[in-house]
């Protein structure tokens, strides 16, 4: 028979699996809410911009750093993990800060934990724009990640991305290796596969959890929960957009009166021909008519 367990054992045992539930958790944090990704507003400049250790646009150094792993602004523990012992004393400013980091461009505060593990666990490591090729250095803006794709998006491209995503790279809703139809769907690849093809030999899954995509890793979706579009193309005069695009109206106001100028001119010319050729005719006519009067004399 085994030990009936107590409630201390019992409490014991709930608290270890909910502190496991709060590690695990911590790791899917969404990317805007890290502190090496918070926002911030220039003391000097007033621009607001990414959490950074110099201002982007004026390279000022900001009067209350944020530690890029903890997002403290003063450091209030007399006795911690810091580096620099400052036993009743707090600190703000530059004296709380210890390293900068490499890939995020944020101050580490000097706490042992944070110096240790911020340059191992930072989220911005990869962060370049999946449109722009942007890394954190080359703008000054924050970085988010797509909701469909899960790729790496700049503040300026991240709403044009997001719009244009669920786009499929075919031109139907088919399987990439036989002719039915697409049931799972790859948002990072933009291909779909049916139930046949989606599943690779030898590979073992999950059970309540999605169908990783066999070219990519990426979790797939069905097809039929998402807003998937296909790609269209635009044949002849329709495909190029200045010059041969589609008949309005617009455009033809536009060519009539984008060449009023040159025809003005020419008109102004053409005017100034033809007053000189009616001078040239009346001067003709009135030597006709004294030729005339000569004969009759």
């Amino acid at each position: 028979m085994p030990k009936k367990k107590t409630g201390q054992r019992k409490k014991a045992e709930k608290q270890k699996l909910r502190q496991k539930e709060i590690r695990s958790a911590k790791d899917k944090i969404a990317l805007a809410q890290h502190p090496c990704n918070g926002a911030m507003e220039c003391d000097r400049c007033n621009r607001k911009q990414k959490n950074r250790a110099f201002c982007y646009f004026c390279q000022s150094i900001q009067r209350l750093p944020v530690c890029a792993q903890c997002g403290k602004m003063k450091c209030m523990l007399k006795t911690g993990d810091c580096v620099i012992r400052h036993a009743g004393v707090y600190t703000t400013g530059l004296g709380m800060v210890g390293a900068i980091c490499d890939f995020c461009e944020a101050w580490v505060c000097h706490g042992r934990r944070c110096l240790q593990s911020h340059a191992c666990t930072c989220p911005l490591q990869e962060a370049i724009c999946a449109e722009c090729e942007r890394g954190v250095w080359d703008h000054g803006g924050r970085i988010f990640k797509c909701s469909f794709c899960d790729n790496f998006l700049c503040e300026d491209d991240q709403f044009e991305h997001q719009a244009s995503c669920q786009v499929l790279e075919s031109e139907n809703f088919k399987c990439q290796s036989c002719n039915k139809l697409g049931q799972y769907s790859c948002l990072r690849c933009k291909t779909c596969y049916c139930e046949d093809h989606v599943r690779r030999k030898g590979f073992k899954y999950d059970k309540n959890k999605s169908i990783p995509c066999p070219k990519c890793g990426y979790d797939t979706s069905q097809t039929k929960d998402l807003s998937m579009s296909t790609r269209s193309h635009k044949f002849g005069r329709q495909a190029q957009a200045s010059g041969y695009g589609d008949y309005d109206e617009s455009d033809e106001a536009d060519y009539d009166y984008g060449t009023s100028a040159y025809n003005y001119d020419n008109e102004e010319e053409g005017n100034d021909s033809y007053e000189e050729s009616d001078e040239e005719s009346e001067e003709s006519s009135e030597d006709d008519e004294e030729e005339k009067k000569d004969e009759g004399k």
